[in-house]
Protein backbone atom coordinates (compact mmCIF):
# COMPACT_ATOMS: atom_id res chain seq x y z
CA UNK A 1 0.00 0.00 0.00
CA UNK A 2 2.90 2.09 0.61
CA UNK A 3 4.23 1.75 -3.05
CA UNK A 4 0.53 2.45 -4.17
CA UNK A 5 0.60 5.73 -2.08
CA UNK A 6 3.91 6.58 -3.72
CA UNK A 7 2.47 5.95 -6.79
CA UNK A 8 -0.46 8.28 -6.70
CA UNK A 9 1.17 10.89 -4.94
CA UNK A 10 3.63 11.87 -7.65
CA UNK A 11 0.91 13.41 -9.85
CA UNK A 12 0.67 16.07 -7.21
CA UNK A 13 3.81 17.75 -8.83
CA UNK A 14 1.75 18.05 -12.21
CA UNK A 15 0.32 20.70 -11.19
CA UNK A 16 0.30 23.22 -8.42
CA UNK A 17 -22.63 13.17 -6.34
CA UNK A 18 -24.88 11.52 -5.66
CA UNK A 19 -28.02 12.25 -6.21
CA UNK A 20 -28.42 13.30 -2.53
CA UNK A 21 -26.06 15.98 -3.34
CA UNK A 22 -27.85 19.21 -3.12
CA UNK A 23 -27.78 21.90 -6.39
CA UNK A 24 -24.83 24.09 -4.79
CA UNK A 25 -22.58 21.06 -4.39
CA UNK A 26 -23.70 20.22 -7.90
CA UNK A 27 -22.77 23.16 -8.99
CA UNK A 28 -19.48 23.40 -7.08
CA UNK A 29 -18.11 20.35 -9.09
CA UNK A 30 -19.03 22.34 -12.31
CA UNK A 31 -16.43 24.95 -12.05
CA UNK A 32 -14.22 22.64 -13.68
CA UNK A 33 -13.48 23.79 -17.18
CA UNK A 34 -13.41 21.27 -19.95
CA UNK A 35 -9.24 22.12 -20.64
CA UNK A 36 -6.29 19.55 -20.72
CA UNK A 37 -4.73 21.69 -17.51
CA UNK A 38 -8.58 21.37 -15.42
CA UNK A 39 -8.20 17.57 -15.73
CA UNK A 40 -4.42 17.04 -14.66
CA UNK A 41 -5.34 19.44 -11.93
CA UNK A 42 -8.44 17.32 -11.29
CA UNK A 43 -6.34 13.90 -11.31
CA UNK A 44 -3.81 15.14 -8.95
CA UNK A 45 -6.88 16.64 -6.73
CA UNK A 46 -7.67 12.49 -7.05
CA UNK A 47 -4.67 11.12 -6.44
CA UNK A 48 -3.88 13.58 -3.35
CA UNK A 49 -7.35 12.28 -1.60
CA UNK A 50 -6.37 8.56 -2.54
CA UNK A 51 -3.16 8.88 -0.97
CA UNK A 52 -4.34 10.72 2.55
CA UNK A 53 -6.64 8.04 3.14
CA UNK A 54 -4.21 4.96 2.23
CA UNK A 55 -1.49 6.62 4.44
CA UNK A 56 -4.23 7.45 7.66
CA UNK A 57 -6.35 4.75 9.43
CA UNK A 58 -9.68 7.07 9.82
CA UNK A 59 -11.77 7.73 6.35
CA UNK A 60 -13.60 10.09 8.44
CA UNK A 61 -10.84 12.29 10.07
CA UNK A 62 -9.40 12.24 6.86
CA UNK A 63 -12.31 13.93 4.99
CA UNK A 64 -12.62 16.48 7.90
CA UNK A 65 -9.14 17.33 7.00
CA UNK A 66 -10.04 17.23 3.29
CA UNK A 67 -13.35 19.41 4.06
CA UNK A 68 -11.23 21.68 6.27
CA UNK A 69 -8.65 22.50 3.46
CA UNK A 70 -10.91 23.04 0.93
CA UNK A 71 -13.00 25.22 2.45
CA UNK A 72 -16.11 22.98 1.67
CA UNK A 73 -18.63 24.15 4.63
CA UNK A 74 -19.04 27.26 6.93
CA UNK A 75 -18.48 24.48 10.05
CA UNK A 76 -15.53 21.40 9.36
CA UNK A 77 -17.31 18.60 10.86
CA UNK A 78 -18.02 15.16 9.14
CA UNK A 79 -21.60 13.45 10.00
CA UNK A 80 -22.51 10.43 8.90
CA UNK A 81 -26.49 10.05 7.69
CA UNK A 82 -27.71 6.59 8.38
CA UNK A 83 -29.51 5.02 4.80
CA UNK A 84 -32.25 2.30 6.10
CA UNK A 85 -33.88 0.26 3.78
CA UNK A 86 -32.23 -3.47 2.45
CA UNK A 87 -29.53 -4.50 4.35
CA UNK A 88 -26.55 -5.45 1.33
CA UNK A 89 -25.49 -8.94 1.89
CA UNK A 90 -22.30 -10.25 3.50
CA UNK A 91 -19.52 -10.61 1.11
CA UNK A 92 -18.18 -13.75 0.15
CA UNK A 93 -14.97 -13.33 1.57
CA UNK A 94 -15.80 -11.17 4.66
CA UNK A 95 -16.27 -14.42 7.31
CA UNK A 96 -12.48 -15.04 6.42
CA UNK A 97 -11.36 -11.64 6.43
CA UNK A 98 -13.04 -10.90 9.67
CA UNK A 99 -11.65 -14.24 11.62
CA UNK A 100 -15.28 -15.33 12.37
CA UNK A 101 -17.07 -18.28 12.15
CA UNK A 102 -20.22 -18.86 10.54
CA UNK A 103 -22.66 -18.44 13.44
CA UNK A 104 -21.12 -15.02 14.29
CA UNK A 105 -23.52 -12.41 14.41
CA UNK A 106 -22.54 -9.59 12.02
CA UNK A 107 -23.99 -6.38 11.94
CA UNK A 108 -24.90 -3.74 8.98
CA UNK A 109 -24.45 0.14 8.45
CA UNK A 110 -24.73 2.25 5.65
CA UNK A 111 -24.05 6.26 5.64
CA UNK A 112 -23.78 8.70 3.58
CA UNK A 113 -20.57 11.04 4.85
CA UNK A 114 -21.25 14.87 4.59
CA UNK A 115 -19.48 18.19 5.42
CA UNK A 116 -21.77 20.53 5.89
CA UNK A 117 -24.10 19.76 2.69
CA UNK A 118 -22.02 18.27 0.69
CA UNK A 119 -21.65 14.63 0.48
CA UNK A 120 -18.26 13.20 0.43
CA UNK A 121 -18.66 9.32 0.35
CA UNK A 122 -21.50 6.58 0.94
CA UNK A 123 -20.06 4.07 2.76
CA UNK A 124 -20.87 -0.06 3.48
CA UNK A 125 -19.48 -1.16 6.54
CA UNK A 126 -20.66 -4.65 7.91
CA UNK A 127 -18.97 -5.25 11.44
CA UNK A 128 -18.64 -7.58 14.42
CA UNK A 129 -20.30 -6.47 17.70
CA UNK A 130 -19.02 -8.85 19.99
CA UNK A 131 -15.41 -6.87 19.11
CA UNK A 132 -17.39 -3.50 20.17
CA UNK A 133 -18.17 -2.40 23.28
CA UNK A 134 -21.59 -2.08 24.84
CA UNK A 135 -21.55 1.95 24.51
CA UNK A 136 -19.89 1.72 20.84
CA UNK A 137 -22.57 -0.97 19.58
CA UNK A 138 -25.44 1.74 21.27
CA UNK A 139 -24.24 4.66 19.00
CA UNK A 140 -23.64 2.89 16.10
CA UNK A 141 -27.49 1.80 16.46
CA UNK A 142 -29.33 4.65 17.77
CA UNK A 143 -26.88 7.57 16.46
CA UNK A 144 -25.52 9.80 13.41
CA UNK A 145 -21.91 9.49 14.87
CA UNK A 146 -19.32 8.45 11.86
CA UNK A 147 -17.85 4.96 12.57
CA UNK A 148 -14.66 5.67 12.42
CA UNK A 149 -15.24 8.18 15.20
CA UNK A 150 -17.35 5.64 17.44
CA UNK A 151 -14.10 2.84 17.83
CA UNK A 152 -11.77 5.49 18.30
CA UNK A 153 -10.84 3.85 21.77
CA UNK A 154 -10.07 0.77 19.58
CA UNK A 155 -7.16 2.86 18.93
CA UNK A 156 -7.30 0.60 15.39
CA UNK A 157 -5.44 0.47 12.12
CA UNK A 158 -6.68 -0.04 8.88
CA UNK A 159 -5.51 -2.60 5.98
CA UNK A 160 -6.57 -1.28 2.32
CA UNK A 161 -7.67 -4.24 0.20
CA UNK A 162 -8.18 -2.17 -2.97
CA UNK A 163 -8.32 1.58 -4.17
CA UNK A 164 -9.38 2.48 -7.21
CA UNK A 165 -10.16 5.34 -9.16
CA UNK A 166 -13.88 4.99 -10.67
CA UNK A 167 -13.04 7.90 -13.13
CA UNK A 168 -9.96 9.08 -14.68
CA UNK A 169 -9.62 13.16 -16.20
CA UNK A 170 -7.22 11.83 -18.49
CA UNK A 171 -7.40 9.03 -20.68
CA UNK A 172 -4.77 5.42 -20.54
CA UNK A 173 -1.63 6.13 -21.42
CA UNK A 174 -1.62 9.82 -21.27
CA UNK A 175 1.88 10.08 -19.20
CA UNK A 176 3.27 8.10 -22.00
CA UNK A 177 2.70 10.27 -24.76
CA UNK A 178 -1.65 9.73 -25.54
CA UNK A 179 -3.25 12.95 -26.37
CA UNK A 180 -5.31 14.70 -24.39
CA UNK A 181 -8.94 15.30 -24.73
CA UNK A 182 -8.98 18.82 -26.84
CA UNK A 183 -10.61 22.08 -24.88
CA UNK A 184 -14.33 22.41 -24.86
CA UNK A 185 -16.61 25.26 -23.75
CA UNK A 186 -18.71 22.89 -21.42
CA UNK A 187 -17.74 22.49 -17.95
CA UNK A 188 -15.78 18.81 -17.23
CA UNK A 189 -18.35 15.94 -16.72
CA UNK A 190 -17.78 14.30 -13.34
CA UNK A 191 -19.65 11.21 -12.52
CA UNK A 192 -21.27 10.71 -9.10
CA UNK A 193 -18.82 8.60 -7.80
CA UNK A 194 -14.93 8.82 -8.63
CA UNK A 195 -13.22 6.89 -6.07
CA UNK A 196 -13.45 3.50 -4.11
CA UNK A 197 -11.83 1.93 -0.95
CA UNK A 198 -12.21 -1.80 0.37
CA UNK A 199 -10.53 -2.08 3.64
CA UNK A 200 -10.76 -3.94 7.05
CA UNK A 201 -9.87 -2.08 10.31
CA UNK A 202 -8.01 -3.88 12.89
CA UNK A 203 -8.19 -3.13 16.80
CA UNK A 204 -5.26 -2.26 18.78
CA UNK A 205 -4.77 -6.03 19.63
CA UNK A 206 -4.87 -7.12 15.65
CA UNK A 207 -8.27 -8.40 16.05
CA UNK A 208 -10.20 -7.62 12.46
CA UNK A 209 -13.75 -6.21 13.41
CA UNK A 210 -14.82 -4.08 10.56
CA UNK A 211 -15.12 -4.66 6.45
CA UNK A 212 -15.81 -1.30 4.69
CA UNK A 213 -16.60 -0.21 1.29
CA UNK A 214 -16.25 3.79 0.69
CA UNK A 215 -17.25 5.29 -2.54
CA UNK A 216 -16.19 8.77 -3.02
CA UNK A 217 -18.35 11.45 -4.85
CA UNK A 218 -17.48 13.92 -7.00
CA UNK A 219 -18.04 16.31 -4.37
CA UNK A 220 -14.42 15.57 -3.19
CA UNK A 221 -13.83 18.00 -6.10
CA UNK A 222 -16.31 20.48 -4.91
CA UNK A 223 -14.52 23.96 -5.69
CA UNK A 224 -15.98 27.41 -3.78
Amino acid sequence: MQRIARNYGYLVLLTMLTCASTLSARESTQKWPDTPLSRTQALAELQTLNAQLLSHPSATLTLEQWCAAHHLAPQVKIVAHRMHGENKPLPDDARTLLGIGQDEPVRYRRVALSCGDVVLSDADNWYVPSRLTADMNHQLDTSDVPFGKVVQPLHFRRQTLSANLLWSPLPEGWDSGAPLPPSSDKPLTIPDHVLQHRAVLYTGDNKPFSLVVESYTRDVLARH
